[in-house]
């Protein structure tokens, strides 16, 4: 089985920087309530290739391996990989659906083929394989759908017991997937928030009944999964990264953690300081980020009443909303909302158009993207990738 190999010298809170140790017991986060992020020695993972400079002796050696997630391996975790096949997903060139909104050249990240059709497999894949490397037995989150199935699915390939805490509002097909994978589904009134809520007060007092939460930020390595996006959009780009980057955000780890790539590819000299302009999409009936980035803030308070069908963007608030916006605004980047009607609309193009069965939170950035170009704020010339983070088949009753 394959394996992360990556040297971790510390895990760092993004919030007020304190460190600790990575090793067990698991990492859950930093006494201030921020978010913990894994810091890598990547000079040693340069020195392990025996290159210097321009490295390219170390993405040499990474190419050479299978495609998918763990072909990183200096830039993951140092344990045995629980794995299903994820990562490495196609980046499709999306011609007509660029001519019909006048972009320039249009790409799609399409998430929906990794294993349970969604993104959220690369960060189960990484945090389940750290956590059952430390010993971790029951694995418990809340999720709006995707990242429960993910879980569920990585769970039980470690061998883990996995206790699911959803919204009753989820999609039918979601909840029978979780429960198919042998997941405990607690369904809970309300939105996502609330069903962490419901979570938090059945697990008691840390490590009282031996349950580890994997709820989005509040452990260190589902970010480590999630960047590898960043990685292959560099390799699949042909060593260069886009213009801009679309990015449906709920809970943001995605979005975090390509930025956080991004900063190692330019420490293991593979890119200069150049980045992506990144954009995060939101529903206009839950856009906590949008809100505050329009409003100059350094966090976002939480949306009251969430609704929208995208249930990926159900989500009322982050623990990572001071990292995602610090990333938009050092990137030059930008947030924008849209109604449940263009984003509806904006999947069935993407779907006519190209053959991509999206998700609606993928058409999310379809309808952003539209917007953005009739508004000026991409140019047509400039190179767009947009992220389908899941199958729309999930969403058929």
């Amino acid at each position: 089985m394959s394996a992360g190999t990556g040297r971790i010298e510390r895990l760092e809170c993004g919030r007020c920087g304190r460190a600790r140790p990575f090793g067990p017991p698991p990492a859950t986060m930093c006494p201030c309530g921020g978010t913990l992020l894994a810091r890598y020695d990547l000079k040693a993972a340069k020195a392990a290739a025996g290159g210097s400079g321009h490295d390219a002796p170390l993405l040499a050696r990474v190419q050479a391996r299978p495609p998918d997630l763990w072909r990183y391996a200096e830039m993951l975790p140092p344990v045995p990989a629980v794995t299903l096949g994820e990562g490495f997903t196609p980046l499709l060139e999306a011609p007509r659906l660029g001519a019909a909104l006048g972009a320039g050249r249009l790409l799609v990240k399409d998430e929906s083929q990794n294993p349970t059709g969604s993104f959220k497999a690369r960060g189960m894949a990484v945090a389940v394989s750290v956590a059952a490397a430390h010993g971790v037995k029951v694995a418990a989150a809340p999720s709006a759908g995707n990242a429960g199935s993910a879980l569920a699915a990585y769970g039980a390939r470690a061998g883990m017991e996995v206790r699911l805490y959803l919204p009753e509002s989820t999609p039918s097909p979601l909840i029978a997937e979780a429960r198919r994978l042998g997941a405990r589904v607690t369904l809970v009134p309300g939105s996502i928030a609330d069903a962490g809520k419901a979570l938090r007060a059945a697990l008691g007092p840390p490590q009282e009944n031996g349950w580890f939460d994997f709820s989005t930020l509040r452990e260190p390595f589902r970010v480590e999964g999630k960047k590898t996006m960043g990685y292959e959009l560099f390799e699949q780009l042909g060593g260069r990264l886009p213009d801009v980057i679309l990015y449906p955000t709920g809970g943001g780890t995605g979005l975090i953690g390509m930025w956080k790539a991004f900063d190692e590819m330019q420490a293991l000299g593979w890119i200069d300081a150049a980045r992506p302009r990144m954009v995060s999409v939101q529903a206009q009936g839950c856009a906590p980020i949008v809100r505050a980035f329009a409003a100059g803030r350094e966090t976002a308070e939480p949306w009251a009443d969430p609704v929208t069908v995208a249930w990926g963007l159900r989500v009322p608030g982050s623990l990572g909303d001071a990292l995602m916006l610090r990333a938009l605004r050092e990137s030059g980047g930008d947030a924008v909302a849209v109604s449940d009607d263009d984003l509806l609309a904006a999947t069935a193009r993407l779907a006519t158009l190209e053959g991509i069965d999206a998700c609606p939170e993928g058409g999310a950035c379809v309808a952003a993207l539209e917007t953005m170009l009739r508004d000026g704020r991409v140019g047509r010339a400039e190179v767009v990738v947009l992220f389908n983070t899941g199958s729309g088949i999930k969403y058929a009753a």
